[in-house]
């Protein structure tokens, strides 16, 4: 049997070193995403950023489970998605927030709207909030919602009627006024 060439297998340093690279990366790719999406969840721009912050936490210690799924991005906001329904659940979660979220880098055709809109996300359920937002402002599939919040995709569909329903309740007249603008 002739010699067959040797490669050496890299460390276990160094295969550390480029699973914090690769960590790293996603982190910074996905960070503004998530970061939307919990402000849009919680209201409170401060609040967002520990979700965000617990999420990649999270995502970090379990990173070569997530490197290796059908699709880290969506592992990692179903890790969003049940850290911030899990701290709905607290006890101490029920602080309100004073001041108005800042906005981001991106601007509304309506700011009436939006307004209007993210103040009625605020005054849902967090299960409603979570479905919606997921739904409807990630433009999430059914199954897409389903698999980040641990539901079928049946439940989802059920969720978001009548989340919509509840959000049009609250919005009251005040819907058809600025949808005219």
């Amino acid at each position: 049997m002739a010699d067959q060439p040797q490669y050496p297998t890299p460390s276990r340093q160094e295969r550390r070193a480029a699973a914090d690279a690769d960590y790293l990366e996603f982190a910074a790719a996905r960070s503004p995403s998530m970061m939307r999406m919990a402000c849009l969840l919680t209201g409170d721009w401060h609040l967002a950023e520990d979700l965000v912050q617990e999420t990649l936490g999270k995502v970090y210690v379990s990173w070569r489970r997530v490197s290796t799924a059908d699709s880290p991005k969506a592992y990692a906001d179903a890790i969003l998605m049940r850290t911030f329904l899990s701290y709905r659940r607290k006890r101490s979660s029920g602080e309100l927030p004073t001041g108005d979220m800042p906005e981001g880098g991106y601007e509304a055709d309506d700011p009436g709207l939006r307004m209007a809109l993210l103040d009625g996300l605020a005054r849902l359920s967090a299960r409603d909030r979570a479905v919606l937002v997921l739904r409807y402002w990630e433009d999430r599939s059914v199954e897409e919602a389903a698999r980040a919040l641990d539901m079928t995709a049946p439940a989802v569909r059920v969720q978001s009627l009548r989340a919509l329903r509840r959000l049009r309740a609250l919005l009251g007249d005040q819907l058809p006024e600025l949808a005219r603008r």
